[in-house]
């Protein structure tokens, strides 16, 4: 068996080209045009590009892009009172604060300064709690872009065992929160889990987001299953995921590579938070098929 390649190069692709023909259409009926802030502090050379990255693409689908750069100096009193303005800018329908933040300012406080309406990446302690819930929320970009590659080789999610293998807010949690919401049976396993390979191997989704390079391994994985790997980690030999993909190529029925597969899903969902974050600060129905 070899697995299928699932390309979130291309689905991201595709992806941008609705959002782009949905931010057309707002603007022609209503006159209106979603805009994304991103604010970074500091010089990191990755977190600029990055920046950088997230500014074409929020233009190039004919939204409009604030970018804010602040020093590494600069105190959490100044990113929370330019977090305050762009809370009151009605231009502003999301807000992205790049991270890691230097060590002197608190990253919790700073997300959850953040207007709930306003945080697009689904970070806040309001957010996070809804997706917990059922409620509607503002969902984390890499949950979101892993579930809409799921559904799409999937279709129906229902029954399914799932394994996620990670426990993070920004893709762990949220990311069994929506597993659950669509009725698979989720498993959440993690550093201090017994016999994690015979946890897999039980799994028919497998969601690897732990941040070790190559762990999940061939034997590790049932025939015919589907695994996201959503790690990125530097090595000497170059960008890998957490999963050896070519041993797990051999028995999976289909699997992300990295890099191009859930990478190019996070900027798209981001440009769909934001687009659906405009909607709702409007009184207007979410925009169709980019939200849970």
């Amino acid at each position: 068996m070899v697995a299928e390649r699932i390309d979130g190069k291309a689905f991201a692709a595709e992806l941008r080209e609705r959002i782009a023909q949905q931010v057309a259409a707002l603007k022609a009926e209503h006159d209106l045009v979603p805009g994304l802030a991103v604010v970074l502090v500091g010089d990191d050379p990755a977190s600029q590009v990055y920046v950088g990255s997230k500014g074409k693409q929020t233009v190039a689908a004919g939204m409009n892009s604030y970018e804010h750069r602040l020093p590494a100096e600069a105190t959490q009193a100044d990113l929370l009172a330019l977090i305050g303005r762009l809370n009151a800018d009605s231009a502003v329908h999301g807000i992205l604060v790049q991270l890691p933040l230097p060590d002197h300012i608190d990253e919790t406080e700073i997300i959850n300064a953040i207007a709930v309406k306003k945080d697009v990446d689904g970070f806040t302690v309001a957010n996070t709690g809804r997706l917990a819930t059922g409620q509607r929320a503002m969902v984390p970009c890499t949950p979101l872009g892993c579930l809409m590659l799921l559904r799409d080789r999937l279709g129906d999610l229902s029954g399914l065992n799932a394994v996620v293998i990670g426990r993070s807010n920004i893709v762990g949690k949220p990311m069994a929160a929506l597993l659950l919401a669509d009725n698979a049976t989720v498993t959440v396993a993690h550093s201090r889990s017994r016999d994690l390979p015979a946890i897999t191997r039980a799994a028919d989704i497998v969601v690897a987001a732990v941040g070790r390079p190559g762990m999940v391994r061939g034997d590790w994985v049932k025939p015919g299953a589907t695994v996201i790997d959503v790690g990125i980690n530097r090595t000497e030999s170059g960008l890998v995921g957490d999963v050896d993909y070519d041993s797990v190529a051999e028995v999976a029925g289909a699997v992300t590579p990295v890099p191009g597969g859930v990478g190019p899903m996070t900027i798209a969902c981001l440009l769909a938070n934001t687009l659906t974050a405009c909607c709702r600060a409007n009184g207007l129905p979410d925009p169709e098929g980019l939200t849970p």
